[in-house]
């Protein structure tokens, strides 16, 4: 079955880095779209970055410029590089499929001094 597993999260002060990532299993990866999505506290769940099978890339206007999204398909990974890191950036960040509706548990970024 499929399985979306992240990893990477934890507390950084502003203005730092942070690289998630997400392994895939259960499908057939390199033919479909991953995405990354985040929930903050008392916030609706919002699309962050998305990239197609031909690794064409759509960003949230929110982290254009400071966010960077690809994946390895030999490897069946998903990464979000995260840069310039703001508190507003705080939330769980999920890995998805074009695949299926599938929801693990997310990764936890905080972003406080």
């Amino acid at each position: 079955q499929v399985q979306l597993v992240e990893s990477g999260g934890g507390l950084v002060q502003p203005g730092g880095s942070l690289r998630l990532s997400c392994a895939a299993s259960g499908f057939i990866f390199e033919i479909y779209s991953m995405a990354w999505y985040r929930q903050a506290p008392g916030k609706s769940r919002e699309l962050v970055a998305g990239i197609t099978s031909l690794n064409n890339t759509n960003y949230a206007s929110a982290v254009k410029g400071r966010f960077t999204i690809s994946r390895d398909n030999a490897k069946k990974m998903v990464y979000l590089q995260m840069n310039n890191l703001k508190p507003e950036d705080t939330a769980v960040y999920y890995c998805t499929t074009s695949y299926t509706n599938y929801w693990n548990q997310g990764t936890q970024v905080t972003v406080s001094s």
